[in-house]
């Protein structure tokens, strides 16, 4: 395994600099990156980032609003966020396995006094709180994981920033984003600082992989990644895109992610139609919006086109006909 120190704070780059590993530095067999970012949102690769974020709000402060390559959903990092990615070859070995590759950060918190615990589908909660989701995405046989951990973010802009749906929040058993979460160093019996628990998963890492070296990038690899950040991730249409043309909105939620649809319908014949959300899965939905143009806008023609092909492929543990719910009841 290699590790990549990352010291900058700017998100788009860091989402860059991850891509960069995770698509070209493909004969690494596994490569760890910790990062910090300035305050930003980092919206899921499915989601619809006018309806995630508190736009008048992040725009009056100056938060970056980037979206990342994986799935799941919407999360406010600052500069007392710590971010960690994993990335390797072994994609079948670890596919959806949050648990292991959370593992490092379960053992640092141990080291430290804190006891962590693995749950639900993608997160790390203390005493019941959560201070950790995470996120995966696949590139040609090729997996990437990372995970967002709050160490001492500022909750007030959290629930400000982030627009959280109802039914998302209701979903939970609780009546906001802030009774659910916790900062990691409010429960650390001593105190330290963001930058030296970033050295500590370091270690825990060097630790588990006592074979592990620094990969150094080139100043050729740093110019990709910079044009990279500034052609893609840095701009608007990646973020923001073309708000979706629809004629129909409807939305879902399952234990395994959320579903929205929009689409535009004419004669009761499917158009066109944008899916988001923060499901997890391999393929590009663009795949099933593209499949079901043309398709009467009816649940049994929409099950019927839909089961000619392996819908988990895009929507990890949801069924064929929870999928064809959530774009026609």
């Amino acid at each position: 395994m290699k590790y990549i120190v990352n010291t900058s704070n700017n998100p788009a780059y860091n989402i860059a600099l991850e891509a960069y590993a995770f698509r070209e530095l493909v004969t690494e067999d596994e490569i760890f990156i910790l990062w910090i970012n300035e305050p930003a949102i980092i919206i899921g690769k499915h989601q619809n980032a006018i309806q995630e974020i508190n736009k008048e709000y992040t725009d009056a402060h100056g938060i970056h609003v980037v979206r990342r390559l994986s799935g799941g959903g919407a999360v406010y990092h600052d500069l007392n966020n710590l971010n960690y990615t994993i990335i390797s070859n072994k994609s079948e070995e670890g596919a959806f396995d949050f648990k292991t590759f959370s593992q490092p950060v379960i053992e640092t918190l141990a080291d430290l006094g804190v006891k962590a615990e693995f749950t639900g589908r993608n997160d790390l909660e203390i005493d019941g709180k959560k201070f950790c989701g995470n996120a995966q995405a696949y590139y040609k046989g090729r997996m990437m994981h990372h995970g967002c951990l709050l160490f001492d973010v500022d909750m007030t802009v959290l629930g400000d920033a982030l627009k959280v749906s109802k039914d998302k929040i209701e979903s939970k058993g609780v009546k906001s984003v802030r009774a659910r979460v916790t900062n990691i160093l409010n429960e650390l019996p001593e105190k330290i600082t963001v930058n030296e628990f970033s050295d500590k998963i370091l270690d825990k890492m060097k630790e588990t992989y006592p074979d592990m070296t620094e990969y150094v990038l080139s100043e050729d690899e740093l110019a990709k990644i910079q044009k990279s950040c500034d052609e893609q991730f840095g701009t608007w249409d990646w973020t923001y895109g073309v708000a979706p043309e629809y004629t129909i909105e409807r939305s879902v939620r399952y234990p395994a992610g959320k579903i929205t649809t929009y689409a535009k319908v004419e004669n009761s014949i499917i158009e066109s139609l944008k899916i988001y959300g923060d499901f997890f899965g391999i393929g590009d939905v663009a795949d099933i919006q593209d499949l079901l143009v043309g398709v009467r806008y009816e649940y049994t023609d929409v099950l019927e086109k839909l089961k000619t092909i392996d819908t988990t492929h895009y929507f990890s543990r949801m069924t064929v006909e929870e999928v064809a719910k959530a774009i026609v009841a």
